[in-house]
């Protein structure tokens, strides 16, 4: 689902748009398969029971069942779905929440560096946390961001903003360069070899 473009400003346009790594959904999923498989087990002993018990323990099995559906993996399935990390070309934007929705901007020229972490696990997976050094007085921290390195690219090439960053010319065509200013004060005199 792309960012929706009524919210961004005039000649801004998304250059990166994700959710967190779906590494995150990987316990919530195991909690689903395991309360559905555990649900059915019961609900194949409480059909044994006696008569009114058997409909009592069905009901209380499959209530029991779907609050653990909602709490252990439907909650954590939305919250994942509705958390958006967002480059611009103008500046960083990071969204959650459903019932109470969250929100930071940081505008591209606040940002003062790039980082990015992994483990050995965020590595299999391909995903990292991105911290972020603005303006503000602690360093930002966005975890679980799917191919983490080619987003600090991002942000870094945005941040500088330098149009040769990756500029080869074509081959065969002649390299337009300016010399370079000198450096450093003037040379005294002559030197002796």
């Amino acid at each position: 689902m792309a960012y929706p473009d009524d919210l961004l400003s005039e000649n801004e346009h998304v250059v990166v748009h994700s959710h967190p790594h779906f590494k995150m959904l990987i316990f919530p999923f195991l909690a689903l398969i395991v309360t559905l498989g555990l649900g059915i087990w019961l609900a194949v002993i409480a059909k044994d029971a006696t008569a009114p018990w058997d409909l009592v323990s069905e009901i209380a099995i499959a209530a029991v069942g779907l609050g653990l559906v909602v709490w252990l993996f439907l909650a954590p399935f939305v919250r994942w779905r509705t958390t958006h990390f967002i480059v611009t070309t103008d500046r960083l934007i990071a969204r959650e929440g459903v019932l109470k929705r969250t929100g930071i901007d940081i505008p591209m020229s606040r940002i003062n560096s790039v980082q990015f972490e992994h483990g050995l696990l965020d590595r299999v997976f391909g995903c990292g946390t991105l911290v972020i050094e603005s303006a503000s007085d602690e360093p930002l921290k966005f975890d679980d961001i799917p191919k983490v390195e080619r987003v600090h690219t991002v942000i870094y090439r945005e941040v500088n903003d330098n149009p040769y960053d990756d500029y080869a010319p074509p081959a065969g065509a002649p390299q337009q360069t300016e010399p370079l200013p000198p450096q450093g004060p003037p040379p005294r005199g002559n030197r002796r070899r």
